[in-house]
């Protein structure tokens, strides 16, 4: 990554660790002296726009550049670009950022009485807006709990720590829980990060993620609850626009944010971000989901999602209301997620509200093989039918709207212009898409098995 003023004009750069092997393995198709996918920017328009390298500092020749684009820290979208041999110039950087991000863009230049995207900078005559308000919300900063739950990964769990003790954000406390573990390396990262900041260590014997979950809830009894994954590291400014969202939406029981790679240094990586990324199609507009909208996404079809579990807060009680994660869904069941889909679909036919805050922005590290994307892929689909199965053996009243949504939802899947497909590049392996689709076959059948195991672990505390 790119440290290009990662909190811009009103924060420091925090930049992640060195990964270490336990975190991250290269896959034997992408060897180093093959061509890097895409180098990532997080760019700060206030600064002067940089010339993006066409070969990387390991002297691989870099083939594409996707950058984040802020303006006063605000993040305005994302953007690929083709980097040629010989570099990207700043001018030519600008010109492929006005094409993408031009709707999003103009009204702020105008604002600074600019007509085009300088490459030198952009001071502002007062305090920008969005910076003015977020001082504001800080001023009220509520307290908050950040989760992250964790298994087995020390090395990924250290790296998002020490991004979470870097938040320029006055109130909040981190507790980490530790999912069934085999050693006591997580508990010793904690050990280590408790030496710099409010980081507490929480045991869950039982396995699965839905269970370390629900532990959380019941440590946290009225508390806000934000959720971030041990495989992300966090934007310095994700709390402060978590408040942000929490403050101009009071009715907010949800708030979730967008979820943008930490490296594509591969092509799954890159296939990855080709078929949505976490978002699939919200990108960074911001959005509101409620009683209200129903009409235009039902709570039952979440394409684009309402959110997604790596990047999410909750109000005090909402998950409590909703009865808690259910243990038949997420990592470590045969289901293998979609806990937190269930959840926001639960929040919504109940009359509750989500908040899409896209400027609450956390990095992800995608899986770097194609094995990996795999079973990413087997996971998602059998995670949404898995999740259908466990609404409908809840409330079975839902099958006849379910039943409404079938057409739609078969459009989507074979429609080359839907939101599932239409992101796609002709290098795409479609066995990806058909492992998908096997994925959802499958959900059922995982989700009666995984109630049983859960029903087991619960009966036996372990």
């Amino acid at each position: 990554m790119t440290a290009a003023n990662q909190a811009g004009v009103n924060g420091k750069v925090w930049v992640p660790a060195q990964r270490t092997d336990e975190m991250i393995t290269a896959p034997a198709f992408e060897p180093r002296g093959e061509a890097l996918p895409a180098t990532l920017l997080d760019l700060e328009l206030s600064d002067p726009l940089p010339t993006v390298a066409g070969v990387g500092a390991d002297g691989r020749r870099v083939l594409q550049a996707w950058v984040l684009v802020r303006l006063f820290t605000e993040p305005l979208g994302a953007v690929l670009t083709a980097v040629p041999e010989q570099g990207l110039r700043p001018a030519e950087l600008a010109a492929a950022i006005t094409a993408e991000l031009g709707p999003a863009l103009a009204p702020r230049l105008a604002e600074l009485a600019l007509s085009t995207l300088p490459i030198d900078g952009i001071t502002p005559a007062a305090e920008p807006a969005f910076l003015a308000r977020r001082r504001a919300v800080l001023a009220a900063a509520p307290p908050v709990t950040v989760v992250v739950c964790t298994r087995e990964r020390p090395g990924a769990l250290a790296r998002c720590l020490d991004s979470l003790l870097a938040q320029a954000y006055p109130d909040f406390r981190i507790l980490v829980v530790d999912n069934a573990p085999v050693t006591d390396a997580t508990a010793e990262v904690v050990r280590s990060a408790a030496r710099r900041g409010p980081v507490e260590y929480l045991l869950e014997p039982r396995a699965g993620l839905s269970f370390a979950r629900n532990a959380a809830v019941a440590a946290a009894p009225g508390e806000i609850l934000a959720w971030i994954d041990d495989d992300e590291y966090a934007d310095v400014h994700w709390l402060a626009e978590v408040a942000r969202a929490l403050a101009d939406h009071p009715e907010a029981d949800v708030v979730s944010g967008v979820i943008v790679p930490a490296e594509l240094e591969t092509r799954a990586q890159l296939w990855f971000e080709q078929f949505g990324g976490h978002s699939k199609g919200r990108g960074f507009t911001p959005d509101l989901f409620g009683p209200a909208t129903a009409h235009r996404q039902s709570p039952l079809y979440p394409l684009p999602p309402f959110g997604t579990g790596a990047n999410m807060t909750f109000r005090p009680g909402v998950i409590e209301r909703i009865g808690g994660w259910d243990t038949a869904l997420g990592a470590g069941t045969p289901a293998m997620g979609s806990e937190d889909t269930l959840a926001f679909t639960q929040v919504l036919l109940g009359g509750g509200t989500i908040v899409y805050q896209p400027t609450a922005v956390t990095h992800h590290y995608h899986r770097r093989d194609l094995e990996g994307l795999h079973k990413q892929m087997v996971g998602y689909g059998a995670g949404l039918t898995a999740a259908y199965t466990s609404l409908l053996l809840r409330r079975p009243g839902l099958l006849w709207p379910l039943l409404k949504l079938a057409p739609g939802a078969l459009r989507d899947l074979t429609s080359k212009d839907s939101l599932r497909v239409s992101t796609l590049r002709d290098d795409f392996p479609r066995e990806l898409l058909t492992a998908n689709r096997k994925g959802m076959l499958a959900g059922p059948r995982a989700y009666l098995r995984g109630r049983r195991a859960a029903r087991a672990r619960t009966r036996s505390g372990r």
